[in-house]
């Protein structure tokens, strides 16, 4: 079984990883406390899992206007980053290496976020998304559009944020720059109008992202750097993956190719290995470097990808929740545990720590 591609070692950037299964970013919605830090639960939770061959945390909040979810940790403070210190810490000992994953969902927050205040995208322009605010899930407002002078000091908030995760003892980053969250709303030319430097055109919509790398790799190094994205990703009326904007995205994939990032970390689509092996290989035809590849992998899937070559690692969400041994249960052949989708979010040990590891009869 040690065979398996998955099970094979790989070097992405300056990482060397002892296997091609990574855990994907998952929201757990554990930082119930007034600081939004780590706290130990999170570094058992995550040293639990220190066999993967990485681990990415979950989005954690840049700054405080990032925020867009109920008890998510950030690592803007002192605070917070002594927390996730104790993560790396814990990861580190059971050998184990982890990113941290930046977020920030601009316009998709809401003013029961922001103390009142209301949130602000790249234009005008209502995403017409959900926010999962503490009295529950409400609609997105019309946010109000960035002054120059405010995405320059979001880009601040990117270095030190990745200053912050340095401190703590990651071993890279990641830019979380899927689905709704700000990078994609700069992306996407339907709520990205802008007229000026970062607006306009498929190329301008995409300097943002590159300004948050560059400030990022001053920091780390771009071979300690990656993004995760989801070109192919469609919700409601403001995100729909049609031809204009996979076109874009298909030339950010190649401009990417300059960065010399760690990895690309792609969202695909659910479907069969041949519609996998198609999506991916449109994806590999425009970049070159690392690819990880995410959504709704099994174990089967994730190895026949490998084997065609079309990506070079696979990352896995819900299987990690209940299995924080995934990579001895793929060695070995021992059956997945089912998870319990009533705790993913919120609560304490129930649900997120108390799930074992596999023991025969």
């Amino acid at each position: 079984m040690t065979t398996q591609p998955l099970l094979q070692p790989l070097r992405l950037g300056a990482l060397d990883l002892p296997n091609r299964v990574v855990m994907a970013p998952m929201t757990r919605a554990r930082a119930d406390n007034a600081d939004l830090a780590p706290t130990d639960l999170h570094a058992t939770y995550y040293a639990q899992r220190a066999t993967a061959g990485l681990i990415v945390t979950e989005g954690t909040w840049v700054s405080p206007d990032a925020i867009g979810f109920t008890n998510v940790p950030g690592i803007y403070t002192d605070a917070q980053t002594a927390g996730w210190a104790k993560v790396t810490e814990a990861v580190h000992e059971a050998g184990g290496r982890i990113v941290s994953q930046f977020g920030h969902v601009g316009a998709v927050s809401h003013p029961d976020h922001l103390d009142g205040r209301q949130p602000a995208g790249p234009s005008a322009v209502n995403p017409g998304e959900m926010s999962f605010t503490p009295s529950g899930p409400k609609d997105t407002l019309t946010p109000r559009a960035y002054t120059a002078a405010e995405i320059a000091d979001t880009i601040a908030d990117y270095r030190r944020a990745a200053e912050n995760a340095r401190r703590a003892g990651f071993d890279g980053v990641e830019l979380h720059a899927q689905v709704s969250h700000l990078i994609p709303q700069f992306l996407n030319p339907r709520l990205n109008q802008r007229t000026d430097a970062y607006g306009g055109s498929g190329e301008k919509r995409a300097r943002f992202l590159l300004d948050v790398l560059d400030a990022v790799g001053d920091v780390w190094g771009s071979d300690r750097v990656g993004v995760k994205m989801s070109p192919s990703w469609t919700s409601g009326t403001a995100f729909t993956a049609d031809e204009e904007t996979l076109a874009d995205y298909n030339q950010l994939l190649k401009k990417l190719n300059d960065s010399n990032l760690s990895y690309l970390h792609l969202v695909g689509t659910p479907g069969t290995i041949e519609e996998r092996v198609t999506l991916f290989s449109r994806y590999r035809a425009h970049y070159q470097g690392n690819i990880i590849a995410n959504v709704g992998f099994t174990q089967t899937l994730g190895n026949e990808i490998l084997d065609h070559g079309t990506v070079d690692a696979v990352s896995f969400g819900a299987p990690y929740i209940a299995n924080p041994d995934l990579v001895e249960r793929f060695a070995q052949g021992h059956p997945l545990a089912d998870d319990d989708q009533d705790t993913y979010y919120g609560g304490h040990t129930k649900g997120y720590t108390d799930y074992p590891a596999f023991t025969a009869g």
